[in-house]
């Protein structure tokens, strides 16, 4: 989005005869509206004035001396004025949301082994909650930076051009924004004021739907949706407490419901589809919805798309030996299916069975990851499987001899000829087959996901609880995001998050783990070393035992050491530490609650 500000006017006119001569060739479906929406642009300036003149209002407040609830109240008007049209910000200008409520840790610019630093509404709450004066010239800085990033929303809103298909988008993003993050608290980690904030986010989407709609719907999806948005906010307005507050009901009584009605909308009001691959189905009503998501987004193009004929073959490849060196192991052997395809042991073991450095990680789930083994050193499944195939310690294999042995196989020679139409099986297409096998193994059928669907007797009472903890006063969903539960970050889940834990060499607590993680690959760049990919929580009632290391037998040592606030609670030295150190303050029998929460999420 960069070259927007920079060419605003060319680069409109193009994406629109672009997408104009896109839609009239598929003549199949409505040509799109490509009026510009003034009214809808107008309302998002005049929000943009408000964030800015309380901006100022707050460095003033600063500057004069005032007392921290002053401040902490004129910060939490800034946010909420924000949330009022985070929709428009984090769809049309991605790159300054990230630095407008962005996490307050470094980005990373990987290629360059750099880091930019953090700015925002989430860095200013750091300095707020508690506010210590002598941090004073510090805040009117970041304040300072956080206006020139408002006149960035302004400058640009004042000259691109938004079409009904693009704002629909974009208020269906913030929906499920709402339903993972929003619920979460992510973007509130200190204050907690998430549930009073929520309100304001939905009544932008309402309003911005009514500025929308035409007679098509007024009567029809849009007054459900303005009434179930109202019966929203009542909910939030009765209970603003993080720690008491029922997740496990409000998402399919509230939000699901707002998703699903926003669909009925579109089809009403006749809203083409943003023709970009999404990993969330166009036509999902819900997170929870069956085949809601689209591997084929995390694939490396589309040539490598996923069928089932793919998976099919990948599946009988996988528990081939003829994949490694000597013929005598498979990918199974690492990977079993009972285990979660993980092998129960806490350190996998060579060809020559000695102990590997790290816990072999689950494959459920792992096709919806930017990044794969704990250091994400590899991008996709593509690269994951070559990977693993050519270390000599696990399979020691080689591609192309590989390859010579399957051509001599007249019965895979025939699947891949008929897969992929060529008379030759090239590399690629080995690992495309692997890794859609992979992918097939998400199967989003739990007891959580029927729960979500309606199925109130899904879940057991203490599951129940377990999972309002894990979202409320155990902070687990600011990292294990749903509806995934690893760390690739919705609604548009283009990134995968790693985290700095502090985990020691076991669950005892007493020494520190010196793995470095993915800062082996970037020694440079502090903040990612000890860092590891955030796993799906998916399953992990059958992949004991945990982290990276493996060193942590069960659930409830994980647990213990979250409680503790990671490595920085047992005392070690992790200066870039992302968990945060402050004690959870969980009982025993709330820590056996998130842990029948965890249960819920195997799939059946």
């Amino acid at each position: 989005m960069k070259t927007l500000s920079k060419y605003p006017v060319l680069l409109f006119l193009y994406s629109a005869v672009a997408l104009f001569v896109l839609y009239h060739c598929k003549n199949d479906k409505q040509m799109p509206i490509y009026e510009d929406l003034g009214t809808v642009k107008q309302g998002i300036i005049r929000n943009t004035n408000d964030f800015e003149k309380q901006i100022n209002d707050l460095i003033s407040l600063v500057s004069e001396n005032s007392d921290e609830k002053l401040l902490q109240d004129k910060f939490e008007s800034i946010r909420k004025t924000y949330k009022k049209m985070e929709w428009a910000v984090e769809y049309f200008l991605p790159h300054s949301a990230r630095f407008i409520n962005g996490p307050a840790l470094p980005e990373i610019e990987m290629d360059e082994h750099t880091e930019i630093e953090p700015e925002g509404l989430q860095v200013l709450e750091e300095m707020l909650y508690p506010y210590d004066p002598e941090n004073k010239a510090e805040v009117i800085r970041m304040l300072n930076k956080l206006t020139n990033k408002s006149n960035t929303i302004k400058t640009n809103f004042q000259v691109i051009t938004v079409s009904k298909d693009q704002v629909f988008d974009a208020l269906r993003a913030e929906a499920f924004r709402i339903s993972s993050l929003g619920i979460s608290g992510f973007d509130t980690p200190v204050s907690g004021v998430f549930l009073k904030e929520m309100p304001y986010s939905l009544n932008g989407i309402k309003t911005t739907l009514e500025q929308i709609s035409t007679s098509r719907s007024k009567d029809r999806a849009l007054k459900s949706i303005v009434a179930e948005i109202n019966r929203t906010t009542a909910v939030l307005q009765k209970n603003t407490d993080r720690n008491t507050f029922d997740y496990v009901n409000f998402i399919p009584d509230h939000l699901n419901k707002i998703t699903a009605l926003m669909l009925e909308f579109k089809d009403q009001e006749n809203i083409p589809d943003v023709e970009v691959t999404t990993a969330l189905h166009k036509n999902a009503a819900t997170f929870f919805s069956k085949n809601a998501f689209n591997p084929n987004a995390f694939a490396p193009g589309n040539e490598f798309a996923y069928t089932e004929e793919k998976a099919a073959l990948g599946q009988k490849l996988f528990n081939d030996n003829i994949l490694s060196n000597n013929n005598n192991r498979s990918c199974a052997t690492c990977h079993i299916p009972e285990k979660a395809f993980t092998d129960g042991l806490a350190k996998s073991m060579s060809l020559e069975n000695s102990e590997l450095s790290r816990n072999a990680p689950s494959l459920n789930y792992a096709g919806f990851q930017h990044g794969q083994f704990w250091d994400m050193r590899k991008e996709d499944l593509e690269g994951q499987s070559s990977d693993v195939i050519s270390n000599k310690e696990e399979m020691h294999g080689d591609l192309n001899v590989i390859l010579a042995k399957i051509s001599q196989d007249k019965t895979y020679q025939a699947a891949f000829k008929k897969i992929y139409h060529s008379q030759k099986t090239e590399v690629w297409q080995l690992q495309n087959v692997l890794a859609s096998y992979i992918r097939s193994l998400a199967k989003f059928n739990s007891g959580f996901d029927a729960y979500m669907r309606g199925d109130k007797s899904a879940m057991t009472e203490d599951q129940k609880r377990g999972f309002n903890l894990f979202v409320g006063k155990a902070q687990c969903a600011i990292c294990h995001f749903l509806p995934l539960f690893n760390g690739t970050v919705p609604p548009t889940f283009k990134k995968t998050e790693q985290e700095v834990l502090g985990v020691a060499v076991n669950g005892e607590n007493k020494a520190f783990d010196k793995d470095p993680g993915r800062g082996r690959f970037h020694e440079t760049v502090a903040s990612l070393q000890h860092s590891f990919k955030t796993p799906t929580l998916r399953n992990i009632n059958k992949t004991a035992p945990y982290m990276h290391n493996g060193g942590y037998k069960t659930l409830k040592d994980v647990m213990n050491f979250y409680n503790k606030g990671g490595g920085k609670g047992f005392g070690f030295t992790v200066e870039n530490q992302t968990l945060s150190d402050a004690p959870l303050q969980l009982t025993d029998k709330e820590i056996h609650d998130i842990i029948e929460f965890m249960k819920a999420l195997d799939d059946r």
